[in-house]
């Protein structure tokens, strides 16, 4: 594989990050459906790890199947609130003492964050060891990857590549399990079922690379 495939390959995997962090948002219909977002994220999956492709398609079949007041229920009622939440998107709740939220796993986030030259947004209004913003996180060390490729500076590339390993192995594939498996417990909606086994499926087992 050439340099350049590679870089493609990585970009890839970067754009499976970036869509699954999306699942994580308020649910509208028109953007899903406007965007191709279920075919687009089948595609890269398949490219990247084809055993996560079949819960990607899944949930395209059964987001057609409710309305976006229906998907906005049970997202509340899962990520949400008012009321105890069935399945809490953060990952101090899973990795620290007393399942709490804004834990010492929290800050060592943040810290990768700044190490990594990022700063959470004002726009961002959740926690920053929230799903969608780790997965958004992997998303922007493989960007930088491949960004530090195209200069080759192949040094540098490398260490986003340890960055990304530092990060799933210390926080994000250790709770992904947890958290997804209280999405199934918490819901019978099919489409946030579907996104949860390919959350976990992906997350888990996707590779990242051991050199360039």
């Amino acid at each position: 594989m050439s340099i350049q495939e590679f870089a493609l390959q990585e970009s890839v995997r970067g754009d499976c990050y970036r869509l699954l962090a999306a699942c994580f948002y308020y649910p509208r219909k028109e953007v899903y459906t406007k965007e191709n977002f279920f075919n687009n994220l089948a595609g890269a999956l398949k490219r990247v790890y084809p055993p996560a492709t079949v819960f990607s398609e899944n949930m395209g079949e059964a987001f057609s199947l409710y309305s976006d007041e229906e998907l906005l229920v049970d997202f509340s009622r899962l990520f949400v609130g008012p009321y105890e939440l069935k399945a809490p998107p953060y990952g101090s709740v899973y990795l620290d003492k007393g399942r709490k939220v804004m834990g010492d796993s929290t800050i060592e986030v943040m810290e990768m964050y700044r190490e990594a030259g990022l700063a959470i947004s004002d726009d961002f209004k959740e926690l920053p060891d929230h799903i969608a913003a780790e997965l958004e996180f992997m998303y922007y060390l493989i960007f930088k990857e491949i960004e530090a490729i195209e200069k080759s500076e192949m040094d540098r590339a490398l260490y986003f590549v340890g960055m990304q390993r530092q990060f799933t192995d210390k926080f994000l594939r250790r709770w992904v399990g947890p958290f997804c498996e209280k999405i199934k417990e918490g819901t019978d909606n099919a489409f946030y079922r579907a996104v949860a086994g390919c959350v976990s499926t992906f997350v888990r087992n996707s590779s990242i690379p051991d050199d360039i």
